[in-house]
């Protein structure tokens, strides 16, 4: 139904229900993809059989992405991934073993799974990552997820949306972090709570996918829904030429209503971090620099594609480590790891002193290969600083994009890249 002007997430729900797709209103919407990992899969697999459900709706749509604690850290972690592995075998849904897959909400992508127009469900809060590609995505809890595995639909209550409008190009120094950390700073860890965040401007259409991807990741941060962006040129190659299956993309309408419009200036948005213990607390990485740390953690679905492991490599070439910090580097995909081999990107990182680890979140959500101890403060291209995440509850994180942290590592402080590259 289509009725008056449409933000680009009534569109989708529009598209996608028989309902009146009018902000506040609750819409049954059909499900392009749904999927769970390894900590989430299990709790969903169990409950999918408690309330009678016996197949998926589309073993074609429907994942099983084993990331979190994998390779298994432990026997504990082993049982998770057993039980995970089990149910998406019998189901016959969509399913890649250690060594063949990656951090889903990087590896989803690059597989042409969720694509522009889609609705995707999944059992993980940084769902929201794939609005990058224009794509309604939203996480949601084991038992909601076990229901849409079931039926191939769900319900959602039509979120309100907030323009964002980032005028002028980012400087060579600023990527997506930078950006949405700002937005973050600005509007606050509440600021976008069930609205959708829809980004604009010429900021927004200067920079890559993996930037994109990096913003609409963190849009849970700010309490959002979703985080959009409407498909561009840049968009639809990125989806054409990885599609699993045909799309159709969405777009906002003009004269559409928004509860509130937003505008910064990308060309004036120097690198920035967030400081402990909260997203927005943002700050720029000049003003930091009296902070030493212990440990650089560069990965993650925020910040673990090509071309953050990129700019990592290009600023530690021919440097070395600081001794008093340990640098863990994670590349997010087997896509992202090969390319960086044949880039000759993890001679770099392991000569300059860093670990180099197999794709997995690792030490993000404080899993494995990176545990903070009491006292330890680590800059981390995670999408998390909250007390305890990547381990004792006395540690700290300071979130960055991949220039800070490579620059942080070589000099044991928070570090604006301009002071040393």
């Amino acid at each position: 139904m289509r009725g008056s002007p449409k933000t680009l997430a009534e569109a989708i729900i529009a598209a996608h229900s028989d309902d009146s797709a009018s902000p506040g209103a609750i819409c049954q919407v059909k499900v392009d993809f749904a999927f769970a990992n390894d900590i989430t899969g299990p709790p969903a697999a169990q409950e999918f059989k408690k309330m009678g459900g016996t197949r998926v709706f589309d073993p074609g749509r429907c994942a099983m992405v084993l990331d979190h604690f994998t390779p298994n850290k432990d026997i504990a972690s082993a049982v998770q991934s057993k039980q995970g592995r089990e149910f998406a075998l019998d189901q016959g849904m969509l399913f890649w073993e250690v060594g063949r897959v990656g951090v889903e909400h990087a590896f989803l992508p690059e597989q042409g799974l969720v694509l522009p127009g889609d609705i995707v469900i999944g059992a993980d809060s940084h769902t929201c990552t794939y609005g990058a590609l224009g794509a309604l995505a939203t996480g949601v809890g084991q038992t909601d997820l076990a229901a849409v595995w079931a039926l191939g639909e769900t319900w959602l209550r039509v979120p309100e949306t907030i323009k964002v409008v980032y005028g002028g190009a980012p400087s060579k120094w600023v990527g997506g972090k930078d950006l949405i950390i700002s937005l973050i700073g600005r509007i606050g860890v509440e600021g976008a709570r069930y609205k959708s965040l829809e980004f604009h401007g010429e900021g927004v259409a200067a920079l890559s996918m993996d930037d994109r991807f990096t913003m609409a990741n963190m849009a849970i941060e700010a309490g959002g829904k979703c985080g959009l962006f409407p498909p561009d040129a840049k968009t639809l190659e990125y989806a054409e030429s990885r599609k699993a299956r045909d799309f159709t993309p969405a777009y906002p309408d003009a004269g559409a209503k928004y509860s509130s419009v937003v505008e910064l200036d990308a060309g004036l948005i120097e690198p920035t971090v967030a400081l402990p213990h909260l997203p927005g607390n943002a700050k720029l990485a000049k003003e930091c620099s009296d902070i030493s740390i212990d440990q650089v953690f560069i990965g993650s679905c925020t910040n673990g594609r090509l071309s953050d492991i990129g700019l990592a490599a290009e600023a530690l070439l021919g440097r070395r480590v600081h001794d008093s910090v340990r640098l863990m580097v994670i590349p997010a995909s087997y896509e992202v790891y090969n390319e960086a081999l044949d880039r000759g990107w993890i001679k770099i990182f392991t000569e300059a002193g860093a670990s180099v680890c197999t794709p997995t979140c690792g030490p993000c959500m404080g899993g494995h290969l990176g545990i903070l101890a009491e006292g330890e403060r680590c800059v981390s291209t995670s999408n998390r600083n909250f007390v305890g995440r990547m381990g004792h509850a006395k540690s700290e994180i300071i979130l960055a994009g991949p220039l800070v942290a490579a620059a942080s590592a070589l000099t044991g402080r928070v570090t604006d890249p301009r002071e040393v590259l």
